[in-house]
Parts: C-alpha cells; sequence; structure tokens
C-alpha cells in the first residue's frame, strides 16, 4: 500500500478514460512562490472537471497525505520533498463568470479554484464590479485565498464569499461560506478537502473608479513589498488593526536577519526571502528564530501563515 499502489490505482484510472496527469518524483518546491524545496512523491494533474471523481475514488482507498498546489504561494516544501499526492487542477478551474444577482444591488461571480487573484480583481474591475480590488495585491489563487480567508487593503474573502464546490474523498459537494469557519486567515479546510470553485456576491460600480483603485493597490505594493523569492506575509498579525507582525518583528531590529541562504527581507519585516538556488530548510530556520524572538521579547506567539509540507516539526 501506499504511494506506489495508489500511483498503480490513478494509472489504471486512466487507462480507464479519466483525464489524469501522473507523475513521480515531481518538482514541488520549485513551483511555489519561494522556488526552493523538494519534490512530490506523486503528483497528479486533473485535466477536466468529470476526472475529479475517479481522482477521488482512487484517493479514497489509500491512505495517502495530499495536498492541492495552485499558485503556491503560501507554501514552504521541505529540501527533502513530500511522502505525498499533491493534487493539481488544471486550466478548467481557471475560469471567471461574471453573472446577474438576484437582486439590482448585487453582482454573482463564480471562479474557479486555480483563477489567480490578481486577474480576478482586475477582471471584476474592468467589468464595472466593485468589492474585490483588494485581491490585486494578493499573489495566490481562489481555491487558496477560501482555505486561508486571504484577505489585504481592509477586506478579505469572508466578506464576498457566498459558498464553494469542494471536493473531498467521499465525493463533490456545495458548502456555504457559513460552514468553513471564516477566521481572520484561517478556515475549517483540511488538506483533504479540495476547493473546486467559489461562489462572490459582489456590488455593482464604476468600472474607472475599481481600475483607479486597483493601480493604487498594485503602486503601494510595489513601494512596500519586497518581489524575488518569498510568499508574502509570513506572520499573521496577533491583534489585527492593532499590533502588526512586521512591526514587533522590525522593532527587534530583525531586518536583514539571515540563516543561510534566506533572510528577513530588508524592505519589509515580515516578508522572509530565500536565495536562488536557496535551502527550503533555512527558510524555514528563519521562520522559527523570528517568532522564538519575537515570543520571548514581546510575549507574542506569531501565527505562521505559511503551510509548511513535508517538515517532520511544523509547530
Amino acid at each position: 500500500m501506499g504511494v506506489a499502489a495508489l500511483a498503480d490505482d490513478l494509472r489504471a484510472a486512466q487507462h480507464d478514460g479519466a483525464a489524469l496527469d501522473i507523475a513521480t518524483n515531481a518538482a514541488f518546491g520549485a513551483r511555489t512562490t519561494y522556488r526552493v524545496g523538494g519534490c512530490a512523491a506523486l503528483m497528479v494533474t486533473v485535466a477536466d472537471s468529470v476526472s475529479m471523481a475517479p481522482l477521488l475514488a482512487c484517493v479514497a482507498r489509500h491512505d495517502v497525505a495530499m495536498v492541492t498546489l495552485g499558485r503556491g504561494s503560501n507554501m514552504l516544501v521541505a529540501d527533502r520533498g513530500f511522502e505525498g499526492l499533491v493534487v493539481v487542477l488544471g486550466a478548467w478551474a481557471e475560469r471567471i463568470e461574471i453573472a446577474e444577482a438576484d437582486d439590482e444591488a448585487s453582482v454573482r461571480v463564480i471562479a474557479g479554484a486555480t483563477a489567480q487573484l490578481p486577474v480576478v480583481a482586475r477582471r471584476t474591475a474592468m467589468a464595472g464590479v466593485t468589492g474585490f480590488e483588494w485581491a490585486v495585491g494578493v499573489p495566490g489563487t481562489i481555491g487558496g485565498a477560501v482555505r486561508m480567508n486571504a484577505g489585504g487593503h481592509g477586506a478579505d474573502m469572508a466578506a464576498s464569499l457566498v459558498g464553494i464546490d469542494v471536493a473531498t474523498r467521499t465525493g463533490i459537494s456545495i458548502l456555504p461560506a457559513s460552514a468553513l469557519g471564516l477566521g481572520f486567515r484561517s478556515s475549517v479546510l483540511g488538506d483533504d478537502q479540495i476547493v473546486v470553485s467559489a461562489e462572490l456576491r459582489l456590488a455593482p460600480g464604476d468600472a474607472a473608479q475599481s481600475v483607479a483603485r486597483v493601480d493604487e493597490i498594485v503602486r503601494w505594493r510595489r513601494e512596500n513589498q519586497p518581489g524575488g523569492q518569498n510568499c508574502g506575509s509570513v506572520f499573521v498579525n496577533p491583534e489585527p488593526g492593532r499590533v502588526a507582525a512586521g512591526e514587533l518583528i522590525d522593532r527587534l531590529g530583525l531586518r536583514g536577519f539571515r540563516i543561510g541562504t534566506a533572510e528577513v527581507s530588508t524592505k519589509h519585516a515580515n516578508f522572509i526571502q530565500a536565495d536562488p538556488d536557496g535551502r527550503a530548510d533555512d527558510v524555514a530556520a528563519v521562520m522559527a528564530e523570528v517568532r522564538t524572538r519575537v515570543r520571548d521579547a514581546t510575549g507574542h506567539l506569531l501565527r505562521s501563515e505559511v503551510r509548511l509540507i513535508g517538515f517532520e516539526d511544523v509547530s
């Protein structure tokens, strides 16, 4: 049993017509925004929506850890890799549909799990739909944004999310936003729950104003946040609106703090940068040391926004 048996089961489903692209020892860390880390024992790309059912049927028969990969903007994969299954949804999950709502005061938007947040933000803004401009500054996908209740610039997914289509080892179902336990950068969704699409409820607005807001957010991000190999903000603000993680780190003089091939950004203290051809384990070590120093100096225990994949100690 295990990964090898699951791979054989998936190949049988592929032979029976399931549109599954199956790869072993597949690049994983390199596909995250950190661009460091090891391989996945097994990676499957689902090429069409109907192939989700045979994939899930195979997964249900095996006790193998599973994660879903979008842009990988909130993931750090250990250098030793991940001894499990990585599921990637194909281009069919990138759809963005702007539809009429039940009333004139709202607009219904359906977005696939792999639709990129900046693309959804720009598409809705250009269509004269307001309420999602904030997402242009978040380098992730709809699926990941639902899972962690992503947000920024005073808004988050919970503000507009109506519900999701979610796939699990037992099938596909519809869940309302109220069932997702959405909190500050968190939800109750687990690794065995794959967001397939999300329904948003936004509002009609002025296209010129929305596009101007999008452009303003992009300018702010370029001026205040670093580029390069990072995952965005690493730590959740311990007291949203009152105490910012970046400020706590900054007060301790940790900008530029380095371990091996990773360092706290000199531009924004809540970003940790990886060097080209760097090590994921160095990034994790910087994260751990920053948490320890902030805890010891301030009493605040910083919670990470980053999903640590394949590490032995993820505390």
